[in-house]
């Protein structure tokens, strides 16, 4: 049986230790989930006692992978997952494929308003990349940052 919208919004995988954790989550591809899904990152971050330093680089760096997501593509909803598996945290944000080319950072103009998202996830992240989602329908972009536990801040 295929899960509902709302019943995969509201999934979660959190395991202790060093098995890592994880956080999946649906969002229609609108302007005004931006808010959602950086609301998300930082309230799981924070519940996995991430640095401070680190929930706000997370948080830029969805906001910028959603955005574009949004913008670039045709998507009627966009996945968001969040790992964490020992010092690396994971953000991907799949589409549904429907984005006219590959995402690259732009070089845009001192008076240009836009155009710096891929260029923040590239100072943000240790890396990233994008690559076709499993079931060929879409495109994941993901980045990966350094993860510290809070007291370490």
């Amino acid at each position: 049986m295929v899960p509902s919208p709302n019943a995969l919004r509201r999934e979660r995988h959190d395991t202790g230790g060093g098995c890592g954790r994880h956080d999946v989550f649906r969002l229609p591809a609108q302007s005004a989930s931006v808010a959602d899904a950086r609301g998300r990152i930082r309230d799981r971050l924070g519940e996995w006692n991430v640095c401070p330093e680190l929930v706000d680089d997370a948080s830029l760096v969805v906001t910028e992978l959603f955005t574009n997501a949004v913008r670039h593509t045709d998507s009627e909803k966009i996945t968001c997952v969040l790992h964490q598996r020992g010092a690396v945290i994971r953000l991907e944000v799949t589409d549904q494929g429907r984005g006219s080319s590959k995402p690259v950072p732009c070089d845009a103009g001192a008076d240009e308003e836009g155009g710096r998202g891929l260029l923040l996830v590239s100072v943000l992240a240790t890396a990233w990349g994008s690559e076709p989602a499993e079931d060929g329908t879409g495109r994941v972009v993901w980045a990966e940052l350094a993860a510290h536990p809070a007291p370490s801040c």
